[in-house]
């Protein structure tokens, strides 16, 4: 028996932010393309292209870039802005999954559940490094 949250970051009325995404963004700034970054995601170029610009409408910074050069080094990459919302956004979960496993071992420890023998913090880093 483990916890499971959802954490997302909404920007007014319009979209969310959350792991999913935060990955999304991640792979544009891995793989230096919103097309293969959208493909390995599971969604269309269309889609992807659509959320990005609602996105960066909501939040009133753009997340991605291009990169002319119309060779390999051409492509998209996330900005300082973008880069920096992700890291913060990451931190920010991952709090809230430390703090969220340690509530859980108060509630469930010593019950007649399985409950997980991880720290949090430990349990935390280990999600973090398979994001």
């Amino acid at each position: 028996m483990d916890p499971k949250i959802r954490v997302w970051v909404v920007f007014g009325k319009g979209p969310k932010l959350g792991h999913g995404r935060a990955q999304l963004l991640r792979l544009i700034d891995e793989r230096g393309s919103l097309r293969r970054a959208a493909a390995e995601f599971g969604i269309s170029y269309r889609n992807a292209w659509g959320y990005l610009q609602e996105l960066e409408r909501a939040a009133g910074f753009k997340f991605v870039e291009r990169m002319p050069g119309g060779g390999p080094r051409s492509g998209m990459r996330l900005t300082a802005a973008g880069r920096d919302f992700l890291a913060r956004y990451q931190k920010f979960r991952l709090g809230l999954e430390a703090a969220t496993l340690r509530q859980f071992l108060r509630a469930f420890r010593g019950r007649d559940f399985k409950t997980r023998t991880r720290s949090p913090e430990r349990s935390a880093r280990a999600r973090a490094a398979s994001a």
